[in-house]
């Protein structure tokens, strides 16, 4: 239930994030991100438990590392006795890593998955959603850095292998979203336009994601068994993690296909290939939660069968993912 504390934190939240995209200056940028750091923290803590406050404290001291690794870069560039583009090198280069370790991009990631995990769905939603966009913001101005294709590379395939062995699903999608972050890269650092489309389907997908799982009460694989889906939710899941992993039917598929096609423009190949092989070892962790939520029926007793979700909202949200074909239909 929305307080007005809670409230108050999330405008300034949102207002943080603003600054971020609309600021000139670094040290703007870097206010903004200070404002929606210190919002962040009281929405962690909203569940007063020892996990709760163990997350606070991890996200604080990791995003406190990279706020302050840009500040320091930001502050010495003028006094950096170098020559000129060596100079902006270092720079960029010391902006860059900022941002990956606020974003949980690898080799930083080791924090992300393990902090959703000691998370409730809603603040699992934000941080991978919401806080992701200032970051992301800054890291398209000063995307030119020639180790790129290596932390895409390391993005996409610790984004696929991490998840292989993980039954906790806040975890799974944790590192899902490594791998999407070495896509968005990749859009990045091809065509700057797109990140942003990518971000708002991928944002729209794992929302209706951690809105599904939270009315299950579901935190493991093994608890979307004893939920009992009806068939028209048993579908939407389908739907939903078909659409993540980026397979062609869904409205899911369209940012990838997007970040293929620039890169074929790039003959960048080879990447493609790497990043290509990750998707399909991400879908293969995906089939196999699908597969048991469809063919295993539990028949033990289900403690939270009145809380369903809205049949409507159920096919809104299988209509928004099955949309791609209409969408493509209008493009050409």
């Amino acid at each position: 239930m929305l307080n007005s504390s809670m409230i108050l934190f999330l405008t300034t939240m949102i207002t943080g994030t603003m600054i971020v995209i609309s600021s000139e200056t670094w040290l703007g940028m870097w206010m903004g991100l200070e404002m929606n750091l210190i919002s962040f923290i009281p929405l962690l803590y909203k569940s007063k438990n020892m996990a709760s406050s163990e997350s606070c404290m991890i996200y604080f001291l990791i995003q406190s590392l990279g706020s302050m690794l840009m500040l320091m870069s930001v502050l010495l560039n003028s006094s950096i006795m170098i020559s000129p583009i060596m100079g902006e090198e270092f720079i960029n280069m010391a902006l860059m890593l900022s941002m990956m370790i606020k974003l949980g991009v690898p080799p930083f990631h080791f924090w992300f998955p393990e902090i959703l995990e000691k998370m409730s769905w809603m603040s699992c939603s934000i941080l991978m959603t919401w806080q992701k966009i200032a970051p992301l913001c800054i890291l398209s101005y000063i995307i030119n850095s020639p180790i790129l294709p290596i932390i895409i590379i390391l993005s996409v395939t610790v984004g696929a292998i991490g998840g292989l062995n993980q039954t906790s699903l806040r975890k799974i999608l944790g590192y899902s979203s490594i791998n999407h972050m070495g896509w968005m890269i990749a859009c990045m650092s091809f065509n700057n336009d797109f990140w942003l489309k990518y971000l708002f389907i991928y944002s729209i997908i794992v929302i209706m994601m951690t809105t599904l799982f939270n009315s299950y009460s579901s935190f493991f694989i093994n608890q979307m068994i004893n939920s009992s889906p009806t068939y028209m939710e048993k579908s939407l899941i389908v739907i939903l993690f078909l659409s993540l992993g980026g397979l062609p039917p869904f409205i899911g598929f369209m940012p990838k296909w997007l970040v293929i096609q620039s890169m074929i423009n790039s003959n960048s190949t080879m990447l493609m290939f790497i990043m290509i092989m990750s998707a399909l070892i991400t879908l293969f962790y995906y089939l196999r939660l699908i597969s048991s939520t469809l063919l295993i029926y539990s028949t033990s007793i289900k403690w939270n069968q009145n809380k369903k979700l809205n049949p409507n909202l159920t096919i809104m949200m299988i209509m928004f993912n099955i949309s791609l074909p209409v969408i493509a239909m209008l493009n050409f």
